[in-house]
């Protein structure tokens, strides 16, 4: 496994490597300019003191001398005054002195000024002084080599200590490191302790760098320990609800049994077929609510009006049951046109036929219209109901909560049908409204921003 705090050192470390290593070049590049300055001014203090010495008479020089060597610190500074040689010329070519280190050809070919000029194996680095009242040419030079062993004495004495101090540097990234990440480690600690049922909210005092993870994970809990929730009530409505028809089966197929006349037993059976209707009918709910819950759709394509039509054929026995008339249209610029989740519009369309028949009056109409919508296209169910009360409106489409404005037909109803609609509405895309109607009456609407192909 990874380590944020292993790869943020890294990262850390290779940083300071390169800001380093630029510093060293940037410190090397501005030591050799400064040093180069300084020796050459050096050597021209040095050529012109020399040239000083020699009198307008022409005094005749030592043939062996030693100068002055430049004012550096320590071992280096000594090293540096015994590379340094000087020779004095005629201005006819003839030699007339030099130091002991000297070689024993010209410095420099040139006439006046700095020059490099390979003599004897070694680069040397001239200033030459011409001298035309005294008739000299006087030459100082030093070696290259030389240059190059004091730049590197003064840069590794600059840069010795910085390498000394690089791994407590790493040591305090590293422990500076340990402690900014501590919160995420208190965290993770906090959550290891945790049992599996444990969906409490983490502490809010964290680093501000560390609060938005905490607070998406503070709402993923919240969103879990919301859905274990519904998971817990739905089971225990999904138990409630099967156990009233199932005493109720049980009870009447005794009633049935212990009959003593046809009418006893023809009105215990009725009861039983009813219980079992409900049972049916709240079956399919938790099968749909299921299934629109994961989105799940088993099939390809299918034509509006194939949905239409298979919506129609699994409702008409609840419509013929209760005496109310069901009509069905749809649109002939929608009617070909396929959808990509049949099984989810289905299972929305279904509930919402099947809410409005329950709601219907005996004798009343209930019509699903299906018509296009400018760019998109809505899908319409009608009923001639009493209508949703206006306490419900908010909760309506809530798991398991029954409205009390729809009629005696509501309230054998598992709260489910409304609840499944909107979960499959928002699965498909679709926005999900309800309507009064006047002056009775409720028109609930799946409205599609798309047409059905998209």
């Amino acid at each position: 496994m990874t380590s944020i705090q292993r790869r943020l050192f890294v990262v850390l470390l290779a940083a300071t490597g390169v800001i380093w290593l630029s510093a060293a070049v940037w410190i090397q590049s501005s030591t050799r300019s400064e040093l180069d300055r300084v020796l050459d001014n050096r050597l021209a203090e040095a050529a012109r003191m020399v040239g000083s010495l020699v009198d307008e008479d022409g005094l005749q020089l030592n043939a062996a001398m030693d100068l002055a060597a430049p004012a550096l610190p320590g071992e280096t500074a000594h090293s540096y005054a015994r590379q340094l040689s000087c020779q004095v010329w005629g201005l006819d070519g003839t030699r007339l002195a030099a130091s002991s280190q000297a070689p024993q050809a010209a410095l420099s070919g040139s006439e006046q000024g700095f020059s490099e000029r390979e003599v004897e194996g070694l680069v040397w680095r001239v200033y030459t002084h011409v001298d035309e009242t005294r008739g000299i040419r006087v030459m100082v030079g030093d070696s290259l080599q030389i240059r190059e062993r004091l730049l590197t004495d003064m840069v590794m004495g600059l840069m010795w200590p910085t390498l000394l101090i690089l791994p407590l540097l790493a040591a305090a990234i590293w422990i500076s490191l340990g402690r900014g990440l501590s919160p995420l480690r208190r965290i993770a600690e906090q959550l290891t302790r945790r049992g599996a049922d444990d969906l409490a909210a983490l502490e809010a005092e964290t680093p501000r760098e560390v609060a938005p993870m905490v607070a998406a994970l503070n709402g993923l809990f919240g969103r879990v320990q919301a859905a274990r929730r519904r998971e817990q009530d739905f089971t225990a409505y999904a138990a409630h609800e099967l156990k009233t028809p199932l005493a109720g089966l049980k009870m009447q197929a005794e009633v049935a049994r212990l009959a003593p006349d046809a009418a006893t037993r023809d009105h215990a059976l009725a009861q039983i077929r009813r219980a079992v209707d409900r049972s049916d009918r709240l079956v399919h709910q938790l099968l749909d609510m299921a299934a629109v819950d994961q989105g799940a759709e088993d099939g390809s394509p299918r034509s509006l009006a194939e949905v239409c039509a298979e919506v129609v054929d699994l409702t008409a026995p609840a419509a013929r049951a209760r005496g109310v008339t069901l009509r069905q249209t749809c649109d002939d610029r929608l009617a070909a046109q396929p959808h990509p989740a049949p099984g989810l519009l289905i299972a929305a369309l279904r509930n919402l036929v099947e809410n409005a028949l329950h709601a219907s009056p005996e004798g009343g109409s209930v019509e699903l219209e299906l018509r296009a919508d400018g760019d998109g296209w809505r899908a319409e169910v009608r009923d001639e109901g009493p209508g949703i009360a206006d306490a419900d409106r908010a909760r309506i489409t809530e798991r398991f909560h029954r409205g009390e404005g729809r009629g005696a037909g509501r309230a054998e109803g598992s709260g489910l049908g409304l609840a499944i609609v909107e979960t499959a509405a928002a699965q498909m895309g679709a926005r999900f409204t309800l309507e009064r109607r006047q002056p009775r009456g409720e028109l609930a609407r799946l409205s599609f921003a798309a047409p059905p192909a998209a």
